[in-house]
């Protein structure tokens, strides 16, 4: 991991809000700077939970997205998978149920999104958050305040 250039790392600790809340937040804004994203879970049952509620997420819009099943991934605005590829010429991979990211070059930047209330999760991600910071990634850390507004924290 070492030799790739770096890339900007974000780590979402998720406390006042669920993954399948913010992560279509995401995912939107990500659209709207005109990147491709990937979502990596930690498994196959995951990426059939976000695939319905990404169609789901809002009553006035979806978010366009395919998975293994939908074939032709190099179409797909959003790819949700458990694999390491980056079948969608993404700028931006998503990762969670603590997923490892595998190779980062190609991306301008990773969002490792982990629930605050699960001492394993919180756990991983630190020891993630470690490992990027020593491979010379720009890391930073961000978390809701009371009024729900996310906030750099480090």
């Amino acid at each position: 991991m070492s030799s790739q250039s770096p890339v900007e790392i974000l780590f979402y600790h998720l406390e006042r809000a669920s993954l399948e809340r913010v992560l279509p937040e995401l995912l939107q804004k990500s659209l709207e700077r005109g990147w491709r994203a990937v979502v990596q879970a930690g498994s196959e049952e995951r990426v059939a939970a976000l695939n319905t509620s990404l169609w789901t997420y809002r009553d006035d819009s979806f978010l366009p997205h395919g998975s293994a099943g939908d074939g032709s991934p190099e179409h797909q605005p959003v790819y949700l998978t458990t694999g390491e590829g980056n079948p969608n010429g993404a700028s931006i991979r998503f990762l969670v149920d603590g997923a490892e990211p595998g190779d980062l070059s190609g991306y301008e930047r990773a969002v490792h999104l982990f629930d605050g209330r699960d001492e394993q999760a919180v756990a991983h991600a630190r020891a993630q958050w470690s490992t990027a910071r020593e491979a010379g990634h720009d890391v930073t850390y961000w978390c809701q305040n009371d009024s729900g507004k996310w906030e750099k924290k480090a």
